[in-house]
């Protein structure tokens, strides 16, 4: 069966928010050493503009943050606690700083660990800061593909975000979405 396409740049130059609530159920698809590696989306959150204290960009464009300013359909890799490194995807319109971090996936083919964390997700994917600014619309290597699986919206949980307790209230913005079975 062959690899669905990866999802087009238009797909993610939408309002973060609608594009977070239209990942959950999409694959992430890693080509590595000849395999497909294979997950379904099934947890995201929401990082949006300068005035979202959680945000990387609440302190304004940086090195580390450009990517998010730029062209929507890209990933945004960076880590944490120094060992741990989160895959985004950014969105909406150029020099408007929004992402989508994938938090959670679960195995469709060729995963084996647990991807319940986002970094989970990129040591079980090989996914590392070579990816950052990785254009997720055009590339074969990895991408986000739509393979037909629908998430109906009343099965769409919100949340508050995990670990941005810094972000004071919001840290309470229900900016988490993920899906219930």
């Amino acid at each position: 069966m062959p690899l669905p396409t990866p999802l087009p740049r238009n797909f993610y130059n939408r309002n973060t928010h609608v594009v977070a609530k239209d990942l959950l159920g999409k694959l992430l698809i890693r080509k590595k050493d000849g395999n497909n590696l294979i997950g379904r989306i099934c947890e995201v959150e929401c990082y949006v503009g300068e005035d979202d204290r959680a945000s990387h960009a609440s302190k304004g464009k940086t090195k580390r943050t450009e990517i998010m300013y730029g062209e929507a359909g890209h990933a945004y890799v960076y880590m944490i606690y120094g060992m741990y490194y989160c895959l985004n995807v950014v969105t909406e319109v150029e020099n408007f700083p929004a992402a989508i971090l994938i938090r959670a996936c679960e195995p469709v083919k060729n995963i084996f660990s647990k991807t319940n964390g986002p970094g989970k997700i990129c040591r079980e994917f090989s996914i590392d800061r070579t990816y950052n600014d990785h254009d997720l619309t055009t590339s074969s290597e990895l991408f986000i593909a739509d393979d037909g699986f629908k998430v109906l919206s009343n099965a769409i949980i919100a949340t508050p975000r995990i670990g941005v307790a810094y972000a004071k209230e919001d840290a309470l913005l229900p900016w988490r979405y993920l899906y219930s079975k």
